[in-house]
Order: C-alpha cells, then sequence, then structure tokens
C-alpha cells in the first residue's frame, strides 16, 4: 500500500496545477491538511518532498511558499530531461542491460499493464501509476552506472514539473488521460524492447519521445497560463492558449 504523504504529495501538485495554490502564496499545513482531509502529518511530510522538486521553496522561517515559474522552464527542462534519459538508456543498451535488471523492468511494465487491463483509471491508479513510472526511469538512469548522467537529471528535476514522477492526473478528462497514460506505457514496454536487444541510437530516440509527451500532456487541458492583453512578451505556450480562461487551470497529466 502506498503511503498517505504520497497521495498528498500528488494531490498538492495538483493544486498548484490547477491553481488553487498560487505562485507566492505561503502554504499553510493546517488549511491544507483541512482541505485535503488529512492529518497535518502527511502535509508535514509531503511538503519537503515538493520543495526538494523545486515547486515550493522553504523560507528560513521555516515555512514553504509556491515558487513561481514560466511554462518555458519546464518545457526546456524536460527536453532536457529527455536527452539525460536517452543517453543514460543508450548507455546501458551498449554495455549491456543485466538480466536483472531487465526483469525489474519487466515488473514494471506488468505493474501498469494490470493499471490499464481494466481500460479506465480510477483515482487510486495515480499513485500506483506515479510509483511504477518513477521506478522505471530510476531503473534505466541508475543502470547506465553514470554518476554525471544521474547527477544531471536530479538538477534538472529541481525544475517544478520536470522531473519523471512529478505526477498530475487531468481529472477533467479521464477518458482522454487513459489513452495518453496508455500510449506513453507501451512507448515504456518499446523502450525495455530495445534495452533488451542493445539497440542503443533507437532506445535513445524513445526515449526522448518519451519525454517529449509531457509536453504534449501539458497543453491536454489547453487552458494555461493566458497572458495579460498588454502583455506583449507572450509565451509560445501562451499564444497556444489564447481562447483559455484568465485562471490557471489543470496543466493535464505530467508522469512519462
Amino acid at each position: 500500500m502506498l503511503r498517505k504523504n504520497s497521495r498528498v504529495v500528488v494531490r498538492i501538485r495538483e493544486m498548484i496545477l490547477h491553481g488553487e495554490l498560487q505562485p507566492g502564496q505561503r502554504v499553510r499545513e493546517v488549511e491544507l491538511a483541512n482541505s485535503l482531509g488529512v492529518s497535518r502529518t502527511p502535509v508535514r511530510e509531503a511538503l519537503p518532498i515538493l520543495a526538494q522538486e523545486g515547486i515550493l521553496i522553504q523560507l528560513d522561517t521555516r515555512g514553504f511558499v509556491v515558487r513561481e515559474f514560466s511554462p518555458q522552464e519546464i518545457m526546456d527542462a524536460i527536453d532536457v530531461r529527455g536527452v539525460l534519459e536517452g543517453l543514460a538508456a543508450r548507455t546501458l543498451a551498449e554495455q549491456g542491460a543485466p538480466r536483472r535488471l531487465i526483469q525489474s523492468l519487466y515488473d514494471c511494465l506488468r505493474e501498469g499493464d494490470d493499471i490499464f487491463g481494466k481500460r479506465h483509471l480510477i483515482e487510486s491508479d495515480e499513485d500506483r501509476y506515479g510509483e511504477m513510472n518513477k521506478q522505471f526511469h530510476f531503473l534505466i538512469v541508475s543502470g547506465s552506472g553514470s554518476k554525471v548522467i544521474a547527477d544531471a537529471i536530479e538538477r534538472n528535476s529541481r525544475i517544478p514539473f520536470a522531473a519523471a514522477h512529478a505526477i498530475a492526473f487531468d481529472r477533467v478528462d479521464l477518458t482522454r488521460m487513459f489513452d495518453f497514460l496508455w500510449y506513453a506505457h507501451r512507448q515504456h514496454h518499446a523502450i525495455v524492447q530495445a534495452l533488451e536487444i542493445g539497440e542503443g541510437e533507437r532506445v535513445a530516440a524513445l526515449m526522448f519521445e518519451h519525454a517529449y509527451g509531457t509536453k504534449v500532456s501539458i497543453n491536454m487541458a489547453r487552458r494555461v497560463w493566458r497572458p495579460s492583453a498588454e502583455d506583449d512578451d507572450s509565451d509560445p505556450l501562451e499564444k497556444e492558449t489564447a481562447d483559455a480562461p484568465q485562471k490557471p487551470a489543470a496543466l493535464g497529466g505530467l508522469l512519462v
């Protein structure tokens, strides 16, 4: 069973993505606990985790505030993750992935297959998929044996929502979310196949494309980050969502 603070971490991410917690806003344990219907303990445990992800900033006064970040920061960090994870996967494939590691990756595939086998998503799948996805990416990066790559990915993951495990479901359209995640999980299968037969170039390309899918999922809601009318320095992503309402809303599912 997944820990309660894991569910709380995901819910707070969603609150930030949905605009329920605004950039620069102080995060208060009691208010969050009441809003989420949990005790203060899992909230207290979740906040430092989110600070490590770069989503929150820890203050000298022991509190936390929501970090300000732009869509372009997220996009750039996702691209960087794709390149670095692709390098890790290629290195692993060219070295020859150990049988034990391949079996661990197959365990991840079976977990994902079980999630999607019922042909729809339920709330508990959010935690299950996130944990499986985190383990899948960890196995590939650590399996490469490169501390340089692992450290670079860790630093890049401090950009909000850039990490492979920084998940948040788009609950507004779970049917579309299912289709997207099912496709992402099919990519997991292709990645393991390429690793198993030692196709370094192919697996590098697959990992980059897999990370790129995160940007597609961000655009699923198509109603985020609209600039003000007088803002001449709008971001390309913002221009794509010019028909969106002013209030920031869900960015979609950041889970690939």
